[in-house]
């Protein structure tokens, strides 16, 4: 099985077999991400007639070369070719003004091997290694250009920050060995489908692709299309910005060779959607979202209109489609239809901590575990309080191979009955401070929603004080409850922060977008996709209702350096203790120790999770518990009532437990009429 710590992309022989090998070793053991190439990734101009040298590329080490056929002529010839190629790419992405002309930094980070006069891996493990952080930062702006992970010269510079907020904002960022084969490798799939976490690089997998069918296939036309409008909107604003950075010459032809917007669309505007532009290529019927007609019947009325016509012409070339667990089958199915060459699909195999499976039924041809946007202990307790790991009852557990799949490494002690489930080390969080809780929990005493709007103000004083750098784009404020007290506060905040900090605030429930140089605040409806230094997630209540706890654990992982939870100190009395006990553990110990549920717990864990994940009408679920508790017709409707102003995002668990505190009172009342 590949290993994320390594990439090869050269050809293997008797003569290099054993060096590939150890270096592959020592990248895994190491956990050090490490590329062997023979020529410079991402552009195919850069050929060499030397065929018998490769390059080892790795963060903190010198560009390596290492010649395995004795000619030191026509090496050192592939050595000068191969820099002067480098300078070229570094000339092209305006990284020269940044790290210098190859004269000024080759005595310092390039090492030259003969493999047949001495023990080659021996002299590259000793000899490669640079001590100097400044030269250390130039050798990774080096093996970005060479792996085609190129980063904004602008925001990464040369130099080294010295703020935390600058650290991570300014964070070399490389590909790692499954990311960089998801670009270069070829498949022949008509379907090719990435699956990983929220943070896994998916998106930018599908930028770096997109960009790459753009410019190799000149009159191919491209559909960028996901779920969601403000990431849709997102996405569309970014690829512009994205082609520049990366020197494409071609100007964009929107709605001609590329489109971008979400999945649905509108009536009168054959370019506002996916399904509304295969309608408008087809002349078919285009159906609006109604509660008969859902996305899913719309994509199959469509399936089933085009196939009744015979052979469908595609009329795309390639179809990217980003968060595709939003979508049903019948719209991937479509899509697959209507496109000639390829469809990428990337979806999130945990998006919901309550899928009913996990690990996915179609096994993906990239499968990403490692989080490159979350901090691996924010991603931890996301998890953790997400799926009540650490309360009594538990509302998931995932089996052994489920975890990993996840990219935990879980260990078993005490015969099973304790588990200890660590992530691996990530390149973007290695030079950060773990003494810094990358995730805080405040408790807010008194009258929570009076208290809430000061208490907020004084998070944002506190992180400014913090990083004198701060500005209104580093910032997420999440609402998690519902219902009008939260719209309240968000005016609320509209005003006293302008008052207090001087900052705009953008009402991102309102406008569905993000707004550049304004404070994004937003309901639990908007965030997806989007991504902040620092998140400050605001909930009265820490509930157990599956819905709620999906958005705690989707809202959590928003943040790249720190996540703040703030919550009511009375309503969450019982429950704080546990969790504040297990963040601990997990900013002290980079680990989270829990007791798996018993075999019955379990049971009926997969029996609610079943239940939740069916997407039943919520009056079909509470008939479904009436009949299971045998309640009597004429007290239903009550009943349901009752029910519902608890509201229409609880579980089945929480159905259950109403009715049985309820209906013995309505009972012994003698009816419904006084029941409520």
């Amino acid at each position: 099985m590949s290993s994320s710590f390594f990439f090869l992309k050269a050809d293997k022989s008797q003569l290099n077999q054993e060096f590939i090998d150890k270096v592959e070793a020592d990248a895994i053991s190491r956990k050090e991400q490490t590329y062997i190439i023979d020529r410079p990734l991402g552009d195919n101009r850069y050929t060499y007639s030397h065929e018998a040298a490769l390059v080892v590329l790795t963060p903190r080490r010198k560009l390596s070369f290492v010649d395995f056929s004795g000619n030191s002529d026509s090496f050192g010839d592939f050595v000068e070719d191969f820099l002067e190629d480098l300078a070229s790419i570094s000339d092209k992405y305006r990284y020269k003004e940044a790290i210098g002309r190859p004269r000024s930094w080759k005595n310092d980070l390039v090492l030259e091997i003969q493999a047949t006069d001495l023990n080659a891996f021996d002299e590259w493990e000793q000899n490669s290694k640079i001590e100097d952080p400044a030269k250390q930062r130039i050798a990774e702006l080096l093996v970005s250009l060479l792996t085609g992970s190129i980063n904004d010269i602008e925001r990464v510079r040369a130099d080294l920050p010295a703020s935390l907020l600058d650290r991570v904002k300014r964070k070399i960022l490389l590909f790692d060995g499954d990311q960089t084969r998801f670009i270069y490798e070829k498949r022949d799939n008509k379907i090719v489908r990435i699956q990983g976490l929220s943070g896994t690089g998916k998106t930018e997998l599908l930028m770096h692709k997109l960009r790459d069918l753009y410019v190799n296939t000149p009159k191919s036309t491209i559909l960028f299309t996901c779920h969601n409008r403000i990431l849709a909107d997102n996405l569309a604003k970014r690829i512009p910005d994205f082609f520049n950075f990366m020197k494409v010459e071609e100007q964009i032809a929107w709605e001609e060779r590329l489109w971008c917007f979400h999945a649905w669309g509108s009536t009168n505007a054959p370019n506002s959607g996916a399904y509304r532009l295969i309608c408008e290529k087809y002349g078919l019927q285009f159906h609006r979202y109604s509660h008969y007609m859902t996305f899913d019947r719309a994509c199959k009325e469509a399936l089933v209109e085009l196939r009744t016509r015979g052979a469908v012409e595609p009329v795309l070339d390639y179809i990217l489609i980003d968060e595709s667990q939003d979508f049903p089958d019948s719209f991937i199915e479509l899509c697959e239809l209507v496109t000639r060459t390829t469809v990428y699909v990337a979806g999130d195999i945990f998006q919901s901590i309550f899928d009913e499976n996990i690990a996915p039924s179609i096994a993906p041809d990239y499968l990403l575990s490692k989080c490159y946007r979350t901090d691996p202990r924010t991603l931890m307790f996301a998890h953790a309080i997400g799926m009540g790991l650490f309360e009594e009852s538990k509302l998931r557990w995932l089996e052994d191979n489920e975890w990993q799949a996840c990219g935990y490494v879980v260990q078993q002690a005490a015969h099973g009955s304790l588990y200890r489930l660590t992530r691996e080390p990530l390149r973007r969080f290695e030079d950060i401070d773990n003494n810094i809780p990358s995730v805080i929990v405040d408790s807010v005493a008194g009258p929570f929603w009076d208290a809430i709007g000061s208490g907020i103000i004084d998070a944002i004083k506190q992180l400014a004080l913090e990083h004198p750098t701060l500005t209104p784009d580093d910032v997420g404020i999440i609402l998690l409850d519902s219902g009008n007290v939260v719209y309240s506060l968000a005016d609320h905040l509209e005003v006293s922060i302008r008052r207090e900090l001087g900052w705009t605030v953008n009402k991102a429930y309102e406008t569905k977008r993000r707004r550049k140089g304004q404070l994004f605040v937003s309901n639990r409806n908007n965030v997806k996709g989007l991504e902040f230094p620092f998140v400050i997630c605001v909930s009265e209540q820490i509930s157990p209702s599956y819905k709620y706890r999906n958005a705690l654990y989707m809202t959590l992982t928003r943040s790249f350096i720190q996540s703040r939870l703030i919550v009511s100190a009375a309503y969450n009395a019982a429950v704080l203790p546990r969790i504040l006990d297990g963040l601990q553990r997990i900013n002290n110990e980079g680990c989270i120790e829990v007791s798996p549920p018993g075999e019955s717990e379990k049971a009926r864990i997969k029996t609610t999770i079943r239940v939740t994940a069916s997407s039943m009408p919520f009056f079909d679920v509470v008939e479904r518990v009436f009949d299971e508790m045998g309640v009597l017709p004429i007290l239903r409707q009550p009943l349901f009532d009752a029910i519902k102003l608890v509201g229409e995002d609880v579980d089945i668990d929480n159905i259950r437990e109403t009715v049985t505190f309820l209906y013995p009172k309505m009972l012994g009342r003698g009816g419904a009429g006084e029941a409520l």
